[in-house]
C-alpha cells in the first residue's frame, strides 16, 4: 500500500488542478495490487489533501495553494509566550528510535519479543466488539479494572479508591498538579526518574534531591528535607527505583512513613516495575498506609506495551477527589477500548503466564550483563537489581558520563548517561544500561563490547 501510495504521490504531482486520476479498475491492473490497495492508497492521497473524490467522476489532482512570498513571522509568539518555557529533551530522546544498526540498551519498555502482542491484539479485537465498546466508561474507570488494581495493590483498598489514567506519565501530572501549587519544592529520590523532573520543571516546581543509597531513600536526609524546605509531598520509586534499580528496604519503609507523617506531608509512590520483579517485590508502602498520606501510581505499560496508555492512581480522602477533578478537566477519561482490552488481558490465564515468561527473561539477561561487564569492564561498579529492565553502573573518577554516552552512539550501542537522573549535581559519573530492551543476550554482550571499545580503547 505504500508503494503504491508512493508512485500516486509523484504522479499526481506531475498533473495539473483537476486533471483526473486513472480509474481504480485501472489501477488495479496497472500496478497489480487489489482493489483494496487502490482505495487505501487513494485515501492516503486525500488525507494529505493532494487529491479530490468526486463520487460518480472520480479522482481528480487538487488545488495546490500558492507558494507563500517568504517564511511567515512568528517572532510576536516570543512576547505572548513570556519566560516560561517546558523542555521535553529530558524525555523526548527516550521515547524516539535509535538510529539503524544501533543496540539499543537505552530503552525504558521490554523488547517487543518480551510483550505479550498477540494476546493484546486478541484482547483489543474482542475490546472492539463489546456493544458498549464506543461508549463514555464512567468517570473513574470500568469497574472491573478498577477491581483488579485494588486487588493487585493489596491492603485494604477497594475499587473506591481507584481512578484510571491514560498512563503513568498522566497520573503524575495530574497528581503534581492536585497537590502541588506552582513554584512548591518537591522531594524526590537522587537519582530519580526523568519523567517526574520534566513534569515538575513543566509546572513550575522545585525538585529538591534526596539521596540514596543501596537500601532505598535515607530516611534521616529525608526528614532533614522535610524540615528545611517545608515540603509536603516526596515522590519515590520504592520498588526498583528507575535508574538505580534499589529497593526501599522493610524497616525504611516503615520510616520514611513515619517522617512523612511527622511532616504533615504526602507521599507518591510510583510503582512502575512491579510487574518486572525478577525476585519476589516487598508490598507497596500504600499498603501498609493508614491513613490516606500515600498517593499510589500504578502503571502496566511496561510490561505490557508502549502504547497501552493505562495506570491507575489509587488514594483515599480528599486528596483522591482533587486528583479526579484534575483528570475530569484536564482530559475527561482513558479511551474505553483501551480499558476493557486491558482487563481482557489481565483476566485472562495468560497474563500469569506472561509474567513468568518477562521474569525468566530479565533474570537471564541480567545475568548476561552482569557477565558481560565483569569480563569487558571490570573498573565498572555495578549491583544486581532484582527487578525492573535497568542496571546502574558507576564509572571510574574524572569520566564524562555524558561524553562517554555521546561516543557510544557513535560507536553504535545507546546507552543512557546519568547526569540527567539527578536533580541536582551528581556525586558521580554514571550509566544506566537497560537490559529488558535489549534483542538477547547475545546483543547485549555485544552492545558491552562496544561499549568497552569507547572506555578503554
Amino acid at each position: 500500500m505504500v508503494s503504491l501510495a508512493d508512485r500516486l504521490r509523484t504522479e499526481v504531482g506531475r498533473m495539473r488542478a483537476g486533471d483526473r486520476l486513472p480509474s481504480s479498475r485501472t489501477l488495479v491492473e496497472r500496478h497489480r495490487v487489489s482493489p483494496v490497495t487502490v482505495s487505501r492508497a487513494l485515501g492516503m492521497l486525500a488525507a494529505e489533501g493532494l487529491v479530490v473524490t468526486r463520487p460518480g467522476s472520480g479522482t481528480f489532482a487538487a488545488d495546490r495553494p500558492a507558494p507563500a512570498a517568504g517564511p511567515a513571522d512568528l517572532s510576536w509568539q516570543s512576547v505572548a509566550l513570556g519566560d516560561r518555557s517546558v523542555d521535553a529533551n529530558g524525555v523526548s530522546w527516550l521515547l524516539m528510535p535509535p538510529p539503524e544498526g544501533t543496540i539499543a540498551l537505552s530503552g525504558g519498555y521490554l523488547h517487543p519479543s518480551l510483550q505479550p502482542l498477540r494476546e493484546l491484539a486478541a484482547a483489543g479485537a474482542r475490546a472492539a466488539r463489546r456493544p458498549d465498546a464506543w461508549e463514555a466508561p464512567p468517570l473513574n474507570g470500568i469497574a472491573g479494572l478498577r477491581s483488579w488494581f485494588a486487588r493487585s495493590v493489596g491492603g485494604e483498598l477497594t475499587a473506591a479508591d481507584v481512578l484510571i489514567t491514560a498512563g503513568g506519565q498522566q497520573a503524575l501530572t495530574s497528581t503534581l498538579r492536585a497537590l502541588l501549587p506552582p513554584g512548591a519544592p518537591l522531594l524526590v529520590e537522587s537519582p530519580t526518574y526523568l519523567g517526574v523532573l520534566a513534569i515538575a520543571r513543566a509546572n513550575g516546581l522545585q525538585p529538591v534531591p534526596v539521596p540514596m543509597d543501596a537500601d532505598g531513600v535515607r530516611p534521616d536526609l529525608l526528614a532533614e528535607a522535610f524540615a528545611m524546605t517545608g515540603a509536603r509531598v516526596f515522590y519515590c520509586q520504592p520498588t526498583f527505583n528507575n535508574p538505580s534499580g534499589a529497593r526501599l528496604t522493610a524497616e525504611r519503609r516503615a520510616q520514611v512513613l513515619a517522617v512523612a507523617r511527622a511532616a504533615g506531608a504526602f507521599v507518591i509512590e510510583d510503582d512502575f516495575a512491579r510487574h518486572l520483579a525478577i525476585e519476589p517485590p516487598p508490598a507497596p508502602l500504600i499498603s501498609h498506609d493508614t491513613d490516606g498520606r500515600v498517593v499510589h501510581v500504578a502503571p502496566v505499560t511496561k510490561a505490557t506495551s508502549a502504547s497501552m496508555r493505562i495506570a491507575a492512581v489509587i488514594a483515599r480522602g480528599p486528596v483522591a477527589e482533587r486528583i479526579r477533578a484534575i483528570q475530569m478537566v484536564e482530559g475527561f477519561f482513558p479511551a474505553r477500548p483501551l480499558q476493557e482490552a486491558l482487563l481482557d488481558l489481565v483476566s485472562s490465564p495468560g497474563w500469569p503466564r506472561h509474567l513468568r515468561a518477562v521474569r525468566a527473561a530479565l533474570s537471564s539477561r541480567r545475568d548476561a550483563l552482569l557477565t558481560a561487564l565483569a569480563l569487558e569492564l571490570p573498573q565498572v561498579h555495578v549491583d544486581r537489581p532484582a527487578g525492573g529492565p535497568h542496571m546502574w553502573a558507576r564509572l571510574p573518577d574524572g569520566i564524562d558520563d555524558v561524553a562517554l554516552a555521546e561516543s557510544a552512539l557513535r560507536a553504535g550501542v545507546l546507552v543512557s548517561a546519568g547526569r540527567p537522573f539527578f536533580p541536582a549535581e551528581p556525586p558521580g559519573p554514571y550509566l544506566r544500561i537497560s537490559f529488558g530492551s535489549a534483542t538477547s543476550e547475545a546483543e547485549l554482550a555485544e552492545g558491552v563490547h562496544r561499549l568497552a571499545q569507547v572506555i578503554s580503547p
